[in-house]
């Protein structure tokens, strides 16, 4: 996406079973790159990680 999608809105690269679809392209974003999944971003499930990750976006937006 050109900017970052809000929080809480799937990625338009993922394919139906969660695939990134640029993986390892030039054109995937540094940040996905550089993203390290782990429990306290991730938890245990899909749920968990999007109401996880929704909160942190929530709390690091500086338009908030």
């Amino acid at each position: 996406m050109p900017a970052a999608e809000p929080a809480g809105v799937r990625c338009i690269q993922l394919s139906t079973d969660n695939y990134c679809l640029i993986f390892g392209k030039p054109e995937r974003p540094d940040v996905c790159g550089r993203f390290t999944a782990c429990p306290d971003v991730c938890g245990t499930n899909q749920e968990e990680a999007i109401t996880l990750i929704t909160e942190l976006e929530h709390h690091t937006n500086t338009n908030s």
